[in-house]
């Protein structure tokens, strides 16, 4: 049992993609607990690599790579959680998407990944969301904080459409929101009334944290 849990955090510390799903697959077939897998397991070792990131330690491919491979073992993971009707302590529920008119992905599955290691409940509904399906999925899920990414300069303003949409339906008072990307800035954040942004995926998570008034 404990040499499975093991193994799913080295897969993740090695950025070993294919062998993070066939960890969990194997950690299924002998019986460890889904949950203290994802834990003890997953989540650890994408908290290493973060801690590793945030230090300079390693580079964003080694990030998204690592990522890539802890969400790998969460599709086979997380069905068992549902089937043995088991649920992850969580910090928050957290709803995030890239905006209309940009594809961009990276950022976010790394947002994504960090802040289910640290104990959120992440829906990511993908990249180049219009502002109606964001309103949509937050009266349909009810997150506490809603994530907003946007890469290009062009489509930040994006992001406040989002934000006053939400006021518009009557959504925005309870909801907390975040906002990421290369071309956004704490400066744009209070512009366009969001609670906070993170630069990176590590810093996403310590301000998810702050602006929720939660801690781990």
């Amino acid at each position: 049992m404990e040499e499975a849990t093991r193994e799913l955090r080295r897969t993740v510390l090695s950025y070993d993609v294919e062998g993070a799903r066939l960890a969990a697959k194997k950690a299924v077939e002998v019986g460890v607990d889904p949950l203290r897998a994802i834990e003890d397991g997953l989540a650890q070792g994408i908290r290493e690599v973060g801690d590793k990131f945030g230090k300079g330690e390693i580079f964003l491919l080694e990030l998204v790579m690592a990522a890539q491979a802890m969400n790998s073992a969460l599709e086979v993971l997380e069905p068992e959680l549902k089937r043995k009707k088991k649920e992850r302590k969580t910090l928050g529920r957290v709803l995030l998407g890239t905006v209309a008119g940009d594809i961009h992905n990276i950022g976010k599955t790394i947002v994504a990944a960090m802040l289910t290691a640290n104990g959120f409940e992440v829906y990511d509904i993908g990249v180049d969301v219009p502002a109606e399906t964001f309103v949509e999925k937050v009266r349909e899920l009810k997150p506490d904080m809603l994530g907003l990414s946007a890469l290009l300069t062009t489509t930040l303003p994006e992001q406040g459409v989002v934000i006053e949409a939400l006021k518009k339906e009557g959504l925005r008072k309870n909801l907390k929101v975040i906002i990421g990307g290369a071309p956004a800035s704490e400066e744009w954040a209070e512009k366009i009334g969001a609670d906070g942004y993170g630069a990176n995926g590590v810093e996403a998570v310590e301000v998810a944290k702050k602006v929720l008034g939660v801690s781990k």
